[in-house]
C-alpha cells in the first residue's frame, strides 16, 4: 500500500476491519444485543487517522443494510479508551449520529453525505455570483474536474464503479461506437462519424453547464453520461428551475452492461455522485421520453416522481424530479430489493483500497 491508502476488508471472527500500512487499525464486530456493531479494536496515531477509518468501515457496514434505520454502534466511549470517546464525540459533533447512552445511532443518510468518501476531488461549494446565458441569470459555475470524480465499490458485483471525465483523445472511437449502434440511435438520433463526434464532445467540454462522463466498472468504460445545470438548460422554461438544480442524460453503451444488476449500480450512483458535488443541489431533474415505458419504470423504482409531460423539438418528453431529502432520506443510494444483496453480505467482499488525502 502506497502512504495514505485504507484497505478495508471483511475478516472471520473479526467482522469489518479498516487499516493502513501505518498500523493503524479500527474493527466493527457484529453486536448481537442491538444488530448493529461495536467498536472492537481501534489503533492509531491520531484522532484523524482514526476517523477515516471509522468512516470507511461505517460506510461497508451500512452498504447493503436493507433496512432505513438508525445503524447501532456500541464501544464508543471512555471506558474503551481515550481514542474511542473522541470519536463518539467527533460522529456527535458532525450530526453523523445522536445518543447519550452506551449505544450511538448512526445515520446512514447524514454518513452517505460526507463527499470525500466517494469524491476523490471533493471540494467546498463555489462562491456564489451570477452570470446571464441567453438571457436566463444563474450563478457562475465552477471550474470543470479532470479525470476521476466518483468512485464506489458495489458490493453485489464485487466491482469498483467510477466516473470520470471524458478524454476526447481516448474516447471518441468508443463513444462514435456507441452512438451508431441503432438501439442507441434510435433514442439519441446522433449518429454519424467521428467528425461530428468530435465536434459534439468539444462542445461539451466547452459548455460550462455541461459535465460529460464515462462510467466504468473495474476501469471497463461501458455507459456515458451528460449531468447539467438545470438553470441554463434547454428545461429551464418548463419548470421552475432552481439555482442548484441538476440533470442528466444517459447512454449505456455495452450490451454486457446492461440489466437491473447495472441499473442498480450506475443510477444510483450518478445520483448521489450529483447530489455531494455540490450540497446546495436539492433536485435533480430528468426528460426521458414519455414512450420510454423501462427508463420510467426504473426512474419511478429509483425515487423519481413523474412531474409533468411537455414537448421539446425532438420529442415529448416527461419531467421527472429526484428530491435530495427523499434520496438520502430512503437510502435511495443502495437498492431497495430483487437484487441477491442478503447472501452476498454473507459473504467476505474483496479487500477496498482507498487513497486518502
Amino acid at each position: 500500500m502506497a502512504a495514505g491508502e485504507i484497505v478495508v476488508e471483511h475478516r472471520e471472527g473479526e467482522g469489518i476491519v479498516a487499516r493502513c500500512e501505518d498500523g493503524s487499525r479500527l474493527a466493527l464486530a457484529p453486536d448481537a444485543a442491538t444488530g448493529g456493531v461495536v467498536l472492537s479494536d481501534v489503533r492509531a496515531a491520531d484522532g484523524a487517522t482514526a476517523f477515516s477509518l471509522l468512516l470507511r468501515a461505517l460506510e461497508q457496514a451500512t452498504a447493503l443494510r436493507p433496512a432505513p434505520v438508525p445503524l447501532p454502534v456500541s464501544g464508543l466511549d471512555a471506558d474503551r479508551s481515550a481514542l474511542a470517546a473522541a470519536l463518539r464525540s467527533r460522529l456527535l459533533a458532525e450530526g453523523l449520529a445522536a445518543g447519550g447512552g452506551a449505544v450511538l445511532d448512526v445515520f446512514p443518510e447524514a454518513l452517505w453525505q460526507q463527499a470525500e468518501l466517494w469524491l476523490p476531488q471533493a471540494r467546498p461549494p463555489f462562491a456564489q455570483r451570477f452570470a446571464l446565458t441567453q438571457g436566463r441569470r444563474h450563478p457562475v459555475r465552477p471550474p470543470k474536474p479532470a479525470g476521476i470524480v466518483y468512485t464506489r465499490f458495489i458490493p453485489w458485483l464485487g466491482t469498483r464503479f467510477e466516473l470520470r471525465t471524458v478524454d476526447v483523445a481516448t474516447d471518441l472511437a468508443r463513444f462514435s461506437r456507441w452512438m451508431n449502434d441503432p438501439r442507441v440511435a434510435e433514442i439519441w438520433d446522433e449518429a454519424g462519424d467521428l467528425a461530428k463526434h468530435r465536434a459534439y464532445l468539444e462542445g461539451f467540454a466547452a459548455d460550462p453547464h455541461m459535465l460529460p462522463l464515462m462510467g466504468t466498472v473495474d476501469g471497463v468504460p461501458f455507459a456515458y453520461f451528460e449531468v447539467y445545470w438545470a438553470k441554463e438548460n434547454r428545461i429551464a422554461p418548463f419548470y421552475d428551475a432552481g439555482d442548484h438544480d441538476r440533470g442528466w442524460h444517459v447512454l449505456v453503451g455495452e450490451d454486457a452492461f446492461r440489466g437491473r444488476a447495472y441499473v442498480a449500480t450506475w443510477l444510483p450512483s450518478l445520483m448521489h455522485f450529483i447530489f455531494l458535488d455540490d450540497p446546495r443541489t436539492q433536485r435533480i431533474v430528468g426528460e426521458p421520453r414519455s414512450d420510454h415505458h423501462q427508463q420510467l419504470r426504473n426512474l419511478e423504482r429509483s425515487g423519481f416522481a413523474r412531474m409533468s409531460t411537455f414537448d421539446f423539438p425532438h420529442k415529448r418528453a416527461a419531467l421527472v424530479m429526484l428530491l435530495r431529502e427523499r434520496f438520502f432520506g430512503d437510502r435511495l443510494f443502495v437498492p431497495g430489493g430483487g437484487l441477491p444483496v442478503a447472501a452476498l453480505a454473507e459473504k467476505a467482499p474483496p479487500p477496498r483500497v482507498f487513497a486518502e488525502a
